[in-house]
């Protein structure tokens, strides 16, 4: 007799044995890497992604810079005063904007320029004789100081511009325009600042270049570290200058607590400091000043001028020197104070600029700085370009004109006024 337990084992074994075997599973396939055609896919995707990204984060700086609140004036509690310091005799600066003498890296533009030059107003294009009408504006002055604002050299070099570049524009001025320079003021010394969006146009050994040629030509050069170029004064004195710009290649403008270190170093050392600053947004809609971050393009960060400005005020500046965004802008004089020029504008720019109104319009800015280390007077000499290179007085003192109702708006408690003689005044009485 079967017992239970055995019917079931041979129930189960009868049925596995209708039942078909299992084939054996597959082995899996060794790994495939991506094709060209996915590659291909990936990097558009990728290209996509940071393309969006970039979207964002420029849509988020304009709408970060249209939430800010409206400008106001500044309060007199933040108006920096001066200590006394005592000079041998007093100083008087000129300063101008940008200067540019041509460019040998577009060749095209270089030709077609002189050529309209010979035709149009019957001169050439050499350096000297572009800065001649320059001259008689910069003069007397014991100190001239200018922005030197491209390489100067000769010669193969790489651009900074690449085949597909927008908005890019490279500046590399003739060997020349070293010694014209100099000679612009031979009874003065004469300055020029390096610390720009446009020195390093023919990349680091096209600066190193332009430094040497302004040195062996007798130019003093600034704005190449963050010591001051020390600057001597007929009356025996020694001051110093310093020259900043919105890059960490160069002193950094947007960086305030090491601009009011530098700066303040220097006090430390000279009776009197000049700070000059290549910053802001470019552009005939840039002539505003504010206390606020200002972008090129859309989301370049090119520094807060008043920031700055206080900044080196703070540090010990007398006198505070701003250009870069291609048109004039207001003036600031503080109450027992430095004086503040925001931007002087385009002064001398052959190149392939745009100089319809107001960016054909500059101007000098003259100031006579007393033994007591303050700037005791100041005057405007506007100027005009009827075109690039082309530069002469604006007997109408349409520069003037511009700074004063530009400082009137900005700074109402404390933008400088300028008269229709150009002269330089506190708006209120002191």
């Amino acid at each position: 007799m079967t017992s239970p337990f055995n019917r079931a084992a041979l129930l189960l074994l009868a049925a596995l044995a209708c039942t078909p075997a299992r084939p054996p599973a597959p082995a899996p396939a060794p790994p495939r890497g991506p094709t060209d055609a996915e590659r291909a896919a990936a990097r558009a995707d990728s290209a996509r992604a940071r393309a969006r990204q970039d979207s964002v984060r420029e849509a988020a700086a304009r709408a970060a810079l249209a939430a800010r609140p409206p400008r106001l004036p500044r309060p007199s509690a933040r108006n920096d005063t001066l200590g006394v310091r005592e000079l041998r005799g007093p100083v008087r600066l000129c300063a101008g904007g940008d200067v540019t003498l041509g460019t040998n890296l577009d060749t095209a533009w270089a030709r077609k320029a002189s050529a309209r030059m010979r035709k149009m107003f019957h001169r050439d294009d050499r350096p000297a004789t572009l800065l001649a009408p320059l001259a008689p504006l910069v003069g007397p002055a014991d100190i001239v100081l200018l922005n030197v604002e491209s390489a100067i050299g000769a010669g193969p070099t790489a651009s900074k511009c690449g085949r597909h570049s927008r908005n890019c524009f490279a500046f590399r001025s003739p060997p020349a325009s070293a010694a014209a320079l100099r000679a612009l003021a031979p009874a003065s010394t004469v300055v020029g600042n390096v610390a720009n969006n446009h020195a390093r146009d023919a990349g680091p050994r096209g600066l190193d270049s332009t430094v040497a040629a302004l040195g062996r030509a007798g130019v003093l050069v600034t704005g190449v570290d963050t010591l001051a170029t020390p600057v001597p004064t007929p009356a025996g004195d020694t001051i110093g200058v310093l020259g900043f710009y919105t890059s960490t290649e160069t002193p950094d403008a947007r960086d305030t607590a090491a601009v009011y270190r530098h700066v303040a170093r220097a006090f430390e050392r000279y009776p009197l400091v000049v700070a000059t600053m290549h910053l802001g947004a470019e552009g005939r809609d840039a002539q505003r000043t504010g206390d606020s971050t200002e972008l090129f393009l859309g989301s370049i960060d090119r520094g807060n001028p008043v920031a700055f400005a206080d900044a080196a005020v703070r540090g010990g500046a007398a006198l505070v020197i701003g250009h870069g965004p291609h048109v004039l802008r207001a003036m600031e004089w503080r109450d027992r104070g430095a004086l503040i020029a925001y931007s002087l504008g385009n002064l001398l720019t052959y190149g392939p600029f745009v100089l319809k109104e107001p960016l054909n319009r500059g101007a000098v800015l003259c100031a006579t700085i007393d033994a007591t280390g303050r700037v005791a007077n100041a005057q405007v000499r506007s100027t005009m370009q009827r075109a690039p290179g082309v530069l002469q007085a604006d007997r109408r003192a349409r520069g003037a004109a511009l700074a004063d109702s530009l400082g009137r708006l900005d700074f109402p408690a404390t933008g400088a006024r300028v008269d229709e003689t150009g002269e330089v005044r506190p708006r209120a009485p002191r």
